[in-house]
């Protein structure tokens, strides 16, 4: 069985509840996650009711578990002790942040140390990669039938293994004279998408990063700005006489649909964006441009024009090794649901309208 093979198999086993283990440099961690498991379950993987809760640092800050430091990387491991009173129904209350205003806690909590960090922080990237809630309860040396390596993960996401698997003339509204490009991993279940319009002309392409957002492209929610920035990004292009659109399938900055859903409910109770994903247990952004930037390279485009008020996309394409020759900004009216989000994307993750 090959690395990708497992990191595939052990996404499946935690989507239905299933144990696995982890090793890493420090030994193996078996591992049961909370959001999919039930008691029964639990009992089994844990029948003498010692097994800690893994969580994020930003979730663990959020409950007063994790110190201000821990929580400056909120996607960081902490454990959590176990206590005779944090059975399965409280252990889903401290990982799901839904349940934070309708369940007193029982308490108190302590976090004690985790020595395979290694370990814990890959448990939580495979969580976010398969669309759960990153919270686990955890046997430090336990074992489970399904085992991998951190190695595993990262072949999971690594964006050499993008490749074309298809292209075809694709007219549509804006563009009758485009084209459309499929790229695909073997492990990955979703296609990227690259829309190239009009025809190179020796100049370099203008090219939009779009990460997937249904509920903007698709049904037009008016809480984000996906749905307009999509249609005057094509525009754009358009009008330049060529470029490219890369359609990521990183939905919700990279934790999904499920979990941006969940975010919505939580910026409905108060919280900006980068508050309810730390809330929520994920980094501020776990989008991985790198697969734009193989993208780009399949495509024979290695120098570009950037649509994107976002620094970290200029960033990550330049680090994969794309030269960004020039930042077009792509700034489009508020409307008054999405003042705040955009506000909260200026002040506090950097984008320059």
């Amino acid at each position: 069985m090959n690395d990708a093979h497992r990191a595939a198999l052990a996404i499946d086993a935690l989507r239905r509840g299933w144990p696995i283990a982890i090793a890493g440099a420090g030994g193996t961690v078996a591992l049961l996650p909370i959001e999919t498991a039930d008691p029964v379950r639990l009992a089994a993987f844990d029948p003498d009711g010692t097994a800690p809760v893994l969580l994020s640092a930003g979730r663990a800050f959020t409950l007063k578990l994790a110190n201000q430091i821990e929580a400056a990387v909120p996607d960081a491991p902490v454990l959590v002790e176990r206590v005779t009173w944090l059975d399965f129904a409280t252990a889903t209350a401290l990982a799901d942040p839904q349940f934070d205003l309708r369940t007193p806690l029982k308490g108190p909590f302590r976090a004690i140390t985790l020595s395979q960090q290694d370990v814990g922080t890959a448990a939580l990237r495979l969580a976010r990669i398969g669309g759960l809630l990153p919270a686990f309860f955890a046997i430090p040396g336990g074992t489970a039938d399904l085992t991998l390596d951190i190695d595993d993960i990262d072949s999971h996401e690594d964006a050499a293994r993008l490749s074309i698997a298809t292209r075809a003339r694709l007219p549509i509204g804006r563009a009758e004279d485009a084209e459309i490009v499929a790229f695909r991993t073997p492990e990955m279940p979703g296609e990227h998408i690259a829309l190239l319009i009009g025809t190179p002309n020796g100049e370099p392409a203008l090219v939009r990063l779009h990460s997937e957002c249904l509920t903007g492209d698709m049904l037009g929610s008016l809480k984000c700005d996906c749905g307009p920035q999509l249609d005057a990004a094509i525009a754009a292009i358009a009008e330049s006489g060529w470029g490219i659109l890369l359609y990521l399938r990183q939905e919700g900055r990279g934790i999904g649909l499920i979990n941006k859903l969940r975010a919505y409910a939580l910026q409905d109770q108060g919280f900006d964006t980068v508050d309810a994903n730390t809330r929520l247990g994920f980094a501020v952004d776990s989008r991985n441009f790198r697969v734009a930037a193989r993208m780009l390279e399949l495509l024979g485009q290695r120098a570009v024009r950037l649509l994107t008020n976002n620094p970290e996309k200029v960033a990550q394409l330049e680090g994969a090794g794309i030269s960004v020759v020039e930042r077009v900004p792509h700034v489009l009216p508020a409307n008054p649901h999405n003042e705040k989000y955009l506000a909260t994307k200026r002040d506090r993750t950097g984008h320059q309208f």
